[in-house]
Order: structure tokens, then C-alpha cells, then sequence
């Protein structure tokens, strides 16, 4: 293994740090609706847990409104209860055909939490990053250990790898100022 290959270990594990934590924040409920909200949700199919976008189509027709219209009616009640039993808090609206989810505006304390939230999935994020850059440093003391390095390279790698996480850092961090501004939004 030589320093390419560490830089790019590196690269790919911080990556999936960062999309790990996009992921996780499309999860989170804002005022918004997205079809991202039931993302999670299985439903009991015939006594197999389904997710839910494999039973449905799920639209959006206006921004506080999700649609869910399965493809076999029969399954109706049974997605009502996994959205129920979901722990969302989305009350689900059953007409038969279709579910209506409608998502209620959300509070000024109800916002606050969230941005806690988000805050903290952020700095778990870093921390994340951050023992990734550790596990590399390891990898570069063991090539110069090996003598398959130099100290100087040792130290020039050292100093990339902190650079490389600073900018991982601030991709954390604009994904987490995306995400508060659009649960402040009113």
C-alpha cells in the first residue's frame, strides 16, 4: 500500500461519512413534504417486510402533502399502520385507494430541537472524519515503519491527510448550515 492509496482510502471513507450524514437528514422532518419522510418505513406484505416504495407510488402534489397510492388496495390498512407505528408522527389519511399524509407546519420550539439535532448528527459526522484521518496517520506511520516511505514523505503525507479532513470538515458544515437554514424557514 503506498500514499496513493492511502489519499484515496481516505477520500472514499470520508465521502461516505458525508453522504451517510445526507441520508440521515432527509429523514429529519421539516415543515416541508418529501417523499424522503417514509423513505424507512416497511410495511407487513403478505408477512414480508416491504419498504414502502416497493408497494407504491408515492407523489408529492403540493408541499405540505404526500400522496401514497399503493398498487394493490388491499394493502391499504396495513401501510396506515406501519405509518403509524413509524414513530414520524405523521397522522395518515386512508380514503380507501389512497393515503394523504398531510405535514403540519412546524413549531418555533419544534425547530429548535431539530436544528439540536442536526447539530449533533453534524458533529457526530466530524468526529467520524476525524478517526478516519487517525486510522490514515496509522496507515502512513506503518509505511514509514515498513521504510517504504521516507519521514519527509511521513510528514508530507501527514500534513495532505489534515488538509484533506479540513475539507471534509467544511463539506459537514455546509451540509449542516443547508439543513438549518431550511428547518428556520418559515
Amino acid at each position: 500500500m503506498m500514499l496513493d492509496d492511502v489519499y484515496k482510502e481516505l477520500k472514499d471513507r470520508m465521502n461516505k461519512a458525508v453522504e451517510t450524514l445526507e441520508s440521515e437528514y432527509k429523514r429529519l422532518r421539516t415543515g416541508r413534504a418529501s417523499v424522503s419522510l417514509v423513505d424507512g418505513i416497511r410495511v407487513d406484505y403478505y408477512g414480508t417486510p416491504t419498504p414502502l416504495s416497493q408497494l407504491t407510488t408515492l407523489t408529492i402534489p403540493d408541499p405540505r402533502t404526500i400522496m401514497i397510492q399503493p398498487w394493490d388496495t388491499s394493502v391499504v390498512g396495513d401501510i396506515e399502520k406501519a405509518i403509524l407505528k413509524s414513530e414520524l408522527g405523521l397522522t395518515p389519511m386512508n380514503d380507501g385507494k389512497a393515503i394523504r399524509i398531510n405535514i403540519p407546519p412546524l413549531t418555533a420550539e419544534r425547530r429548535r430541537d431539530l436544528v439540536k439535532i442536526v447539530k449533533k448528527k453534524a458533529e457526530e459526522s466530524k468526529v467520524a472524519v476525524r478517526n478516519i484521518r487517525r486510522d490514515m496517520n496509522e496507515k502512513i506511520k506503518d509505511l514509514k515503519k515498513d521504510k517504504k516511505v521516507s519521514e519527509d514523505e511521513q510528514f508530507r503525507a501527514q500534513d495532505e491527510t489534515q488538509k484533506i479532513t479540513d475539507d471534509y470538515v467544511k463539506k459537514v458544515d455546509a451540509v449542516f448550515s443547508a439543513k438549518e437554514k431550511e428547518i428556520l424557514e418559515t
